[in-house]
């Protein structure tokens, strides 16, 4: 295991409090999380984290160790930076994060795109729908459903994420075709596992707005999931137009309730100030904004 990615990982897991966590932020299993720590201890002959079944803890090695580590992380990624500014070439390792449905639907494509257009970059494509703080980890640029963004991050507008209420053709003949937010209580209801009253899609009448229903048939983190599970007829969906448009085009799903719709959200690219001189970054972002921009 390279020492260098060792450091990276140990100091991941400090800042992020687990395992778990700290294997969002480096991209990687917790159980090689797991690994990488259990080789650095063995390395420097000596206990850098204390873990029980209910907590972790850094022992006093441990934060030693994480202050050079992270002195060192980021001088190299500094080294890094100079490199890169100085050639003038769009070239190296780029690490994207975004959310789950956003990145699957939308980003991947993209990226796939972007890779053939520039083939010496190298791309690392992390979704998941836990906002990454992009100065603490080691992501380069993220995608963002938000209209509020860190003072010390440039965001670039991409269109909107907008919603789309569908279901089945055969779902509807069966089940009498909602036209209310108050009908969908007697619907079988399909939605996302992310959906909280910080995160949440309101139905809008006028001045009024209605909550989506919390009872679901099907709960799912993957909205590709959801997808699915309405073209097989087994309810009503709410996703972005992006994700659901293919299926309602070929008329595998039908759009209804239009005029109850939430309010779009914005989307934006976001990156560090500090990183807007990377070649391959500003290959990135010039190349999201002429697709979608």
């Amino acid at each position: 295991m390279s020492k260098l990615r060792q450091m990276e990982v140990f100091v991941a897991v400090v800042e992020a409090g687990s395992f778990a966590d700290a294997a969002l932020l480096v991209g990687m299993s917790a159980v090689m999380v797991g690994r990488h720590i259990q080789s650095l201890e063995t390395t420097l002959n000596t206990k850098l984290i204390q873990r029980t079944t209910r907590r972790q803890s850094v022992t006093g090695e441990g934060r030693l160790f994480y202050e050079e580590a992270k002195l060192a992380l980021e001088q190299v990624k500094y080294a890094y930076s100079l490199v890169e500014a100085s050639t003038g070439k769009p070239s190296g390792l780029l690490r994207i994060t975004a959310p789950m449905t956003l990145g699957v639907s939308l980003v991947a494509p993209l990226v796939s795109d972007f890779m053939r257009a520039y083939p010496d970059i190298q791309i690392e494509l992390i979704l998941s729908n836990e906002v990454m703080d992009l100065y603490e980890s080691s992501f380069d640029i993220g995608f963002r459903i938000s209209e509020l963004i860190e003072a010390n991050l440039i965001a670039k507008p991409l269109p909107p994420y907008r919603m789309v209420i569908c279901a089945a053709p055969q779902y509807l003949q069966a089940r009498q075709t909602p036209t209310t937010p108050e009908d969908l209580r007697t619907h079988d209801i399909l939605t996302h596992t992310s959906w909280s009253n910080t995160f949440a899609w309101s139905l809008k009448s006028g001045d009024a707005e209605f909550p989506w229903p919390e009872r679901a048939v099907l709960k799912s983190n993957d909205g590709q999931v959801l997808l699915q599970a309405a073209i097989a007829g087994n309810g009503i969906l709410m996703q972005p137009d992006f994700l659901v448009a293919n299926a309602v085009k070929d008329g595998k799903l039908v759009s209804i309730m239009e005029a109850f719709l939430p309010e779009p959200k914005p989307v934006q690219i976001v990156y560090p100030r500090q990183k807007k001189s990377l070649p391959k970054l500003a290959a990135f972002v010039d190349f999201v904004m002429a697709r979608l921009g």
